[in-house]
């Protein structure tokens, strides 16, 4: 026999979220309102004040970097940037090959890139018999 469980979905009120958002303003930790008012969900109030309270309550990452750390960052984009030029050339040089020898096998009417395959196999058979 399988258990259904029944989740339950809590609705607030706009004069509540309003009322918890003053709360938290006026000094009151976010979590100890949470528990007070027993408000599911670590982001909930945090919403809340996003929505109807002043946004400097929310914490804010900042971010210090040294001179060296930017230029080593911007040093990276453009080795990235460079990369990246360097893969869309080697593809479309991969490309063009391909369609080369396809255009090969269409005109001599013969498989190029089978018959590479048997030669340089012979040739690596040759090297370990001297």
């Amino acid at each position: 026999m399988t258990k259904i469980s029944i989740r339950e979905q809590v609705r607030y009120s706009i004069s509540f979220k309003q009322k918890v958002v003053r709360e938290v303003e006026k000094g009151l930790s976010v979590e100890s309102v949470r528990r007070r008012y027993n408000i599911g969900g670590g982001s909930t109030i945090q919403n809340w004040i996003r929505q109807f309270g002043k946004h400097h309550l929310l914490s804010k990452v900042l971010r210090v970097e040294t001179l060296e750390e930017k230029d080593r960052l911007k040093e990276l984009e453009a080795e990235v940037k460079k990369l990246k030029l360097a893969l869309a050339d080697s593809m479309l040089e991969k490309q063009a090959l391909e369609t080369l020898i396809d255009i090969v096998d269409e005109h001599y009417d013969t498989d190029v890139k089978k018959n590479f395959a048997q030669q340089s196999s012979a040739c690596v058979g040759r090297k370990g018999k001297k």
